[in-house]
């Protein structure tokens, strides 16, 4: 087990910003870590890198306590912030070189030249003149320079167009490849949908899901769309049918993955012209779970 975490909590005074968390990352996997700003992903990064002590529960990474054993664990790992920081009177280049010298690792400099050449970066300006892309750039670079067992990416890409992410998600996989493992936070669904093997999905401090993207799929409906030249007396009072709209012939609809096989058995009741399905996505799972508050419930 690469990273290992369980019955995580943490408060700061009366406010509970982690309530018995649980992540798991497998060697050779891609976690996708999601929820909105202030769900607590970045409190469990913290306290990941050792940045922060935890006030009950287990947090380790390669069976190594992240707190008491955070600079061994920081030999073999990489990790990227969503805001780069950096000395405005240093070069890029000579940032990512610091960077690469606190980790401790030889790095051959035609990886170095070679990311720089694929993040169409330029080492030679001044960081005060970078963009907050750029400065992405900077802790991508150095992080992916070095040969680390673990990637810890809190929001990579922000900042980045989408030409560069995509040159990210091809570097994320191609580290997969070698036997790398990532946990990466995210706020870009589509991202996650693309890169990750797994999903946590955290909300206020508590985990509310977590699994393979293959397994979790049942937990949200699946979109129909039905054109049909007559009514359908009763539909939109059947079980597990929800969001029925109809556009002239066309219904638009979604269902409960449980619910599928007894809908399909009342169309076959009309003269149906067309019948297409949408897999749901990891966007309406999330959407699901955040909007059913709101809803009453659903």
């Amino acid at each position: 087990m690469m990273i290992d975490v369980s019955g995580l909590k943490k408060n700061f005074g009366k406010v509970e910003a982690l309530k018995d968390v649980h992540v798991t990352v497998e060697k050779g996997r891609i976690v996708g870590f999601i929820g909105p700003n202030g769900a607590g992903k970045s409190t469990t990064i913290r306290i990941l890198l050792g940045l922060l002590r935890k006030d009950a529960g287990k947090a380790e990474i390669f069976g190594l306590d992240c707190y008491r054993d955070a600079v061994e664990i920081h030999k073999r790992i990489s990790y990227v912030p969503g805001d780069v920081n950096l000395w405005p009177n240093l070069t890029g280049g000579e940032v990512i070189d610091l960077f690469i010298d606190m980790q401790g690792k030889k790095v051959a400099s035609s990886r170095k030249e070679e990311l720089m050449k694929r993040f169409d970066f330029d080492p030679t300006k001044k960081c005060r003149t970078y963009s907050k892309g750029n400065r992405q750039k900077v802790a991508l670079i150095a992080a992916f320079s070095v040969e680390s067992d673990l990637y810890i990416l809190d929001e990579p890409t922000s900042g980045l167009d989408p030409l560069m992410e995509r040159e990210f998600q091809a570097l994320v996989k191609e580290q997969q490849t070698k036997g790398k493992s990532v946990l990466l936070s995210s706020h870009i669904l589509s991202e996650v949908e693309q890169l990750c093997d797994d999903v946590v999905i955290i909300r206020q401090g508590e985990i509310i899901e977590s699994g393979s993207l293959k397994d979790l799929r049942h937990l949200t409906r699946t979109q129909f769309i039905v054109e049909t030249e007559t009514d359908m007396p009763g539909f939109k009072n059947l079980p597990g049918v929800y969001d029925v709209t109809k556009n002239e012939e066309k219904w638009h609809f979604q269902v409960d993955h449980e619910q599928i096989s007894s809908v399909l058995s009342f169309l076959g009741q009309f003269p149906i012209a067309k019948l297409e399905t949408k897999e749901p996505t990891l966007e309406d799972l999330f959407m699901r779970h955040y909007e059913s508050d709101d809803k009453g419930g659903a």
